[in-house]
């Protein structure tokens, strides 16, 4: 879970400060001209912000594992992160928000 956490954090930091938008899936594949249509910079930042935040929840389930010597915590607290988190993007980044030409 430590790996992924981390790898949840560059991801992040790829896709909105190394401005890698490849990585976000749909945008990639669209022509030139709709992704003009598109703030791509909010779309990152949301990508950012549920990704620091999976990887928040997943580190915070990982100390209280260990701490608490419960190892199927960290289990649980992984899948909810992630039930949580991959909806949210899914629903954020394809609101109505991010479109420019309303």
């Amino acid at each position: 879970m430590l790996f992924i956490s981390i790898l949840f954090i560059v991801l992040g930091t790829l896709i909105k400060y190394g401005k890698m938008y490849f990585l976000i899936a749909g945008y990639n594949t669209m022509s030139k001209e709709k992704q003009k249509n598109y703030d791509i910079e909010g779309i990152a930042a949301v990508f950012r912000n549920a990704m620091f935040g999976m990887a928040l929840i997943m580190l915070i389930g990982l100390g209280l594992s260990h701490w608490l010597e419960i190892p199927k915590l960290e289990d649980y607290v992984f899948f909810g992160a992630l039930t949580i988190g991959v909806p949210y993007i899914l629903m954020a980044s394809n609101s109505d928000k991010f479109k420019l030409d309303k």
